[in-house]
């Protein structure tokens, strides 16, 4: 089998190579991938440009669909058709930039009727971390007509999707992006807006003008900061990243003079129901076509040179990895 493997010997270095399934963890269910996604936190591990990986060598990515080959776990047979992501795959144990994958029955969620694995891999956990945040601001009485609904890092995968689905589901949603040059291609994606996010990423006061009802936030920081000082009365934040850093330089005062409400997001070990339940709703408010408009596929041997790019900021869209490539 072909894979990405990351090695951390004299230097750190990711390329692909050849490798027997030997090498694979022992866990229940192995996986032919059909096709994988690239995510932050993958350009992250494949650069070296974060604390991602947690062991050497180590195969990155933190998806993957695919159909089970072999498995000792009566939930899953040959033929199944899968998809997985977090749980630590390509942070702990070996991920989805490859050919084949042995993993923990338990990490899997069945791939819906609707959606091919091109269609699933299109989204990936950015896509699935969107829903997640999505459902976290409908649940939290944030609906449509409460008011406009911040998006930040919205070229990005999370960001663009999250546009999307809020949307199609009637909220009115301004993006802020660092790539005004996108605003043509985030105003079709179905924002309504699109601001700077230089006038958001620098320190700010604790209460500002009370601009949106919701956010989703991918940035952290004072982007984060700004985004809850900026809320309405009773607005909510879901916040999913750290792109601008792991801090928060915030004040208790919206939280406490305007009921704001910050909900912290994490994709990575939610519950079945909840995987199951956001992959549903992908499958019905998604279509594949659209998705791949926003797409670039490429194989194994490109996957460096498109990490990079990810990490340097100049991606618009997302990534699909065929590993057949």
């Amino acid at each position: 089998m072909r894979a990405i493997q990351i090695t951390n010997d004299s230097t750190y270095q990711s390329a692909v190579v050849s490798l027997s399934q030997d090498a694979l963890d022992d866990f229940e269910v192995l996986i032919q991938i059909s096709a994988s996604t690239l995510n932050y936190k993958d350009a992250l591990a494949v650069t070296g440009k974060g604390p991602v990986v947690r062991r050497f060598p180590l195969i990155p990515g933190i998806d993957l669909a695919g159909t089970v080959v072999e498995s000792t776990d009566d939930r899953y047979a040959c033929g199944d058709k899968v998809i997985l992501n977090g749980w630590g795959l390509g942070e702990k144990y070996h991920g989805g930039l490859a050919e084949f994958a042995r993993v923990k029955a338990d990490w899997l969620v069945p791939l819906p009727d609707k959606m091919s694995f091109v269609h699933a891999m299109s989204i990936g956990t950015a896509g699935y971390t969107s829903m997640l945040c999505v459902n976290a601001l409908q649940s939290a009485g944030v609906l449509p007509h409460s008011g406009p609904i911040a998006v930040t890092g919205a070229s990005g995968g999370v960001g663009s999707i999250a546009i999307g689905l809020l949307a199609r589901r009637g909220y009115t949603v301004t993006a802020i992006t660092g790539k005004i040059e996108e605003e043509a291609f985030l105003l079709k994606l179905g924002a309504s807006e699109v601001l700077d996010r230089a006038a958001f990423c620098a320190p700010g006061k604790p209460l500002q003008k009370e601009n949106f009802a919701g956010a989703v936030d991918v940035s952290g920081s004072h982007t984060l900061a700004n985004l809850c000082a900026q809320m309405q009365y009773g607005g909510v934040v879901s916040a999913c990243g750290l792109a601008q850093g792991m801090d928060f330089p915030s004040s208790v005062a919206p939280f406490i003079l305007r009921g704001v409400s910050l909900i912290g997001i994490d994709s990575v070990y939610q519950p079945y129901q909840n995987r199951l339940r956001a992959w549903q709703a992908l499958a019905e408010e998604t279509t594949e076509s659209r998705l791949l408009a926003a797409t670039t596929t490429i194989g194994l041997p490109e996957v460096n040179d498109a990490c990079q790019r990810i990490v340097a900021g100049k991606v618009t869209g997302r990534f699909l990895v065929d590993p057949s490539r």
